[in-house]
């Protein structure tokens, strides 16, 4: 109750926040009406190998009381919404301190149907080393999806959220603290939701903190694909990378929004962001917005860029020179594109399971993508 009462005193956002330009708060609210804190369903959550055998010892999935401190540098309305529905589905992923596998790991979450909602939290010990999916599906109408964590001193690990939602919103946020010295590959593969809506904040606040961004989102039909990333370096020699590939055929929309803050006192920060689109057809449309706000004079560089276009007809016409009917020409070119940013997500066996999952999403989503 108090939870609730947090988020219905705050004011609703409009169109003039950087974070609701393009996809306003009440058209992810799960009823509409922003006044409401509905029931929420808990979705069921487990964890194994890629594999499918048991996670190995050292790491633990675990049913805990959703709490959250203060997170200053996320949006205050859905971090207290996400609070007032998340209080009885809170999980917590533990990986002990020199932990390292060769296997990726797979968190599941199924998000059933209806409304639900989980809090997940990642307590990721220091010096370890590993791989983790954490994949979303389900036949819901709405899902909200909240992860916090530390990522422990000098660990590296690769970090990657597969959204695989058959319909219905999706809300997501995420505030990831990066330790010092730790290196974290963050990936991000959307498909299949009818609109989502994602706000990921990674916090650089000890020195060495490294961070790469990288996004493949593939929107069909009359899919809204909303993506808001922003990187905090709050500390000296902290390097970052934002990449972020969208792909939107039928009359989908995607939207990426990218902030890298570089606060004063963060010497020798290296921070950059890209966004490339790829239109399908004429009625899909991509909007990219990449920002930088530098408060530090002593940068090794900071920069951003984004371009958007459509398939290259030579390289349609030389694939179906080749045997290749039009429908599949431009699956494998799209599929291409999308690869350029899986390809950087992890390992050969991550990058294996990407590819094949990507495949399927182009084959279940068919038409929507070719028009």
């Amino acid at each position: 109750m108090q939870s609730a009462a947090e988020y219905l005193s705050l004011s609703h956002p409009d169109r003039s926040d950087h974070l609701w330009r393009y996809t306003p708060w009440r058209r992810v609210h799960p009823t509409g009406d922003v006044t409401e804190v509905p029931e929420m369903g808990s979705a069921a959550v487990s964890i194994t190998k890629l594999d499918g055998t048991p996670a190995p010892k050292g790491v633990s999935l675990e049913r805990v009381e959703s709490s959250l401190v203060d997170l200053p540098d996320s949006d205050p309305v859905t971090l207290a919404f996400l609070r007032a529905v998340t209080t009885t589905s809170g999980w917590e992923v533990r990986v002990d301190s020199k932990f390292n596998s060769d296997v990726p790991l797979l968190l599941d979450i199924d998000a059933g149907e209806g409304v639900s909602a989980v809090h997940l939290n990642l307590d990721i010990g220091s010096m370890s080393e590993f791989e983790l999916i954490t994949r979303v599906r389900g036949e819901g109408e709405w899902f909200g999806l909240l992860r916090t964590g530390d990522i422990g001193t000098t660990s590296v690990v690769n970090d990657i959220v597969v959204s695989l939602m058959q319909q219905g919103t999706m809300l997501r946020v995420d505030s990831i603290d990066v330790g010092r010295d730790a290196q974290v590959r963050a990936g991000t593969v959307s498909s299949g939701s009818d609109k989502t809506k994602a706000d990921l904040r990674y916090l650089l606040k000890e020195t060495g903190g490294n961070v790469r961004v990288l996004g493949s989102i593939l929107g069909a039909g009359s899919m809204h694909l909303d993506h808001h990333v922003e990187i905090l370096h709050d500390a000296p020699r902290t390097f970052s990378r934002l990449s972020w590939h969208s792909a939107c055929g039928g009359n989908s929309r995607t939207v990426g929004t990218g902030m890298l803050k570089v606060m004063d006192g963060s010497k020798g920060a290296d921070a950059a962001q890209i966004f490339h689109n790829l239109l399908l057809s004429d009625d899909a449309e991509a909007d990219s917005i990449p920002e930088l706000e530098v408060l530090e004079h002593e940068v090794v560089g900071c920069g951003h860029g984004t371009a958007n276009g459509p398939l290259d007809e030579n390289q349609l016409f030389y694939l179906q020179a080749r045997g290749l009917d039009p429908s599949e020409s431009r699956r494998v070119l799209i599929a291409a594109f999308l690869n350029s940013t899986l390809s950087e997500m992890g390992s050969e066996t991550l990058h294996d399971w990407l590819i094949v999952l990507l495949s399927s999403e182009l084959e279940r989503l068919g038409s929507g993508v070719d028009n």
